[in-house]
């Protein structure tokens, strides 16, 4: 029996989206809300996000710092989501919390089933130039940027590559 939730099965992270699909305020809400109900230790929230929708001033600040391998998918995306964690505590050396990087990737993978859910795609990614784009943002030092994400619609005809409807059996456990 598969008990799989049919939008895990369905995600699939696109090389192409449609740059016509503008996303409207409920939806970017949606997601940094879904982001917001995600799991943290001591439910601490150690996130942070930079949304940029593609017409806005900002996202014409953040593309220069995109390296050329990303380019020619992310600037077709609805909207680009810089993913930050709070790394230290504000004014101290002390580590904010040793799983502050995990809880952020919990609150992106929020973001990305909640994007499925509604139709859109989400893209990870970590090919930009990590120093600029600290410094285009103004990224306080008890923060660190780790990742961006790409969301909107798929392109009509962008295609999901054969290995992205299946997983190596790549988990395991001792089983009885």
């Amino acid at each position: 029996m598969d008990l799989l939730m049919p939008v895990l099965r369905r995600r699939w992270s696109p090389r192409e989206f449609d740059p016509d699909r503008v996303l409207s305020t409920d939806e970017t809400d949606a997601l940094l809300e879904a982001a917001r109900w995600a799991p943290s230790a001591g439910n601490s929230q150690p996130w942070a996000f930079h949304p940029m929708l593609r017409t806005s001033a900002r996202w014409e600040a953040v593309i220069p710092h995109l390296a050329g391998s990303c380019l020619p998918w992310a600037t077709q995306a609805s909207l680009l989501v810089v993913n930050l964690c709070q790394v230290y505590v504000e004014g101290t050396d002390w580590q904010y919390s040793e799983f502050a990087s995990y809880d952020l990737g919990q609150a992106v993978a929020h973001m990305t089933i909640q994007a499925h859910s509604m139709g859109l795609a989400g893209r990870q990614f970590r090919a930009f130039d990590k120093d600029a784009l600290t410094a285009e943002l103004d990224v306080p030092t008890h923060w660190e940027i780790l990742t961006m994400t790409a969301f909107g619609a798929a392109a009509p005809d962008a295609v999901r590559d054969a290995a992205a409807a299946s997983r190596a059996d790549s988990v395991s456990w001792p089983r009885p």
